[in-house]
């Protein structure tokens, strides 16, 4: 049985909140053993992340801190497989898209911050001044300090260096909570800071759940001068409240019940390749997945029928193969909140086009399985057609008007993300203005330039990261005025 500890002052050690089980979601058997940290753990690791401000990782230059972040990045591709590996059996997710999104743009995420802390300056002006003699003023980017990083299991080791990569090119220090459900890839993230020559105390990991735990120790803890977060809505909400005692700034990217928008010259083939990985993909957990789908009447009937034949065109299995391109659910518990939905949807009578229950896999019988699932015909109002259900399904609804379309697609209390599917480049301009989101794809989805801003509107979060827009959270700008 593996012991995953928590990762502090350069050190593997046990912490002092018990210990909980790490699930392997294919066969639902405990591989690992998890260390919980107390709050005694979580106050040593904040108090070695603010000393290594102090210390050798705040007297570095920035050209010094950059030759790091890429010793990273090939550290972490000289251990793919065993990053792979450990992703895998955290999330159950196949080798297909783990090898070729997870791990390769974890590691990637540290040479994209390292080139951006390179080349992104700061202002300057030159003003008059009463006496003639003028003045010269300049901005610095300064560390903001420790960071509370709190990370989801959906892209666990993604995810987490999208958030870690900038703080410590802008020259801050972290405390890592990763997900309960996914605690290795940041564990082992650790041995790769060590082997590397990254100072103790700049990057340390505390596992744990959330209220009265790891998690709610790390972001109340008055310490930490800013907290980053994705996942639940609820949880921003708390994250948010505790961030309030100290004026600490927070980022936050929330939940979101993203829709589509499919208007009738779009290109069918191109489209239902898309679309279909965007509500598919990762067993639906991805934040920018697509759970509502509306289709200009023209092509309704052909959106559903294709969308309905890529839902059952999915393969489940063992993880490990490469045939496999669908694998669980990440929890018992997950799988029941979406089992949960689908029975609703059954209940309020929608038409079920593909999918519908629980998936029976040979061999995996106490796996998290789930069906990917297309329904149609249930009122705006339903809960399967507001709430976010972060499973592999969809409701689809048609419209006549552009419009209606949009009008639609903004019917929501969250804010993230859409797609738009046309070939006429006037409609996809002002469909795009018009949709009240933070990320709009056009004849596309999950295409990501790291440079751009991603984040959401409305409950789907606050602030944005990427490029310029990461360094902004992640350090503070002082003004230096000099009199000539």
């Amino acid at each position: 049985m593996q012991k995953i500890l928590n990762f502090i002052d350069g050190e593997f050690v046990a912490g002092q909140g018990g210990e909980f089980a790490d699930h392997f979601p294919t066969t639902g058997e405990v591989i690992a053993e998890v260390s919980a940290a107390g709050k005694a753990d979580v106050d040593a690791a904040v108090g070695a992340a603010r000393a290594a401000l102090k210390g050798p990782w705040g007297k570095m230059s920035v050209q010094e801190r950059v030759a790091l972040l890429r010793k990273l990045a090939d550290g972490i591709n000289a251990r793919f497989d065993e990053f792979l590996a450990a992703e895998i059996r955290d999330t159950g997710k196949p080798r297909s898209i783990a090898s070729h999104i997870d791990i390769p743009r974890g590691a990637a995420n540290f040479n994209v911050f390292a080139d951006q802390i390179l080349t992104s300056g700061t202002e300057t002006f030159e003003m008059a001044t009463p006496d003639g003699g003028g003045a010269l003023n300049y901005a610095l980017r300064t560390p903001r300090g420790v960071i509370g990083v709190v990370c989801p299991w959906n892209l666990p080791l993604l995810l987490m260096t999208w958030k870690v990569a900038p703080a410590l090119a802008c020259g801050n220090t972290v405390v890592v909570k990763p997900s309960e459900e996914t605690p290795a890839t940041a564990t082992l993230l650790g041995e790769v800071m060590n082997a590397v020559g990254i100072p103790r105390g700049v990057y340390n990991v505390v596992h744990g759940f959330g209220p009265g735990a790891a998690g709610e120790f790390l972001t109340s803890h008055p310490g930490v001068d800013g907290i980053t977060f994705t996942g639940e809505t609820r949880t921003g909400e708390a994250i948010m409240k505790a961030a309030a005692n100290g004026v600490r700034p927070v980022s936050l990217e929330l939940g979101g019940k993203n829709a589509g928008i499919i208007f009738d010259d779009a290109d069918l083939d191109k489209t239902l390749e898309g679309i279909g990985r965007a509500c598919f993909a990762n067993t639906g957990q991805v934040c920018l997945g697509t759970e509502r789908l509306y289709v200009q009447r023209g092509i309704y009937d052909r959106i559903c029928e294709g969308l309905a034949a890529k839902a059952a065109g999915y393969v489940m299995g063992d993880p490990f193969e490469d045939a496999t391109t669908m694998g669980t659910v990440i929890s018992a518990e997950h799988r029941d909140k979406v089992l949960g939905y689908y029975d609703k949807a059954r209940a309020g009578g929608a038409t079920i086009l593909a999918g519908g229950g629980a998936a029976e896999v040979p061999g995996y019988a106490d796996g998290y399985w789930v069906q990917p699932t297309v329904w149609t015909g249930l009122a705006e109002d339903h809960a399967v057609v507001t709430d976010e259900i972060f499973g592999p399904c969809t409701h689809i609804c048609a419209f006549d008007t552009e419009e209606e379309g949009i009008a639609l697609a903004n019917n929501s209390p969250y804010g993230l993300a859409t797609s738009i599917w046309t070939t006429n480049l006037g409609t996809a301009h002002r469909a795009a203005a018009q949709i009240e989101v933070g990320i709009t794809w056009v004849n596309s989805w999950f295409l990501r330039d790291l440079r751009t801003p991603f984040g959401g509107s409305k409950s789907s979060g606050i602030g944005r990261e990427g490029g310029v827009h990461s360094l902004e959270f992640y350090s503070e700008l002082r003004n230096v005025c000099i009199k000539l």
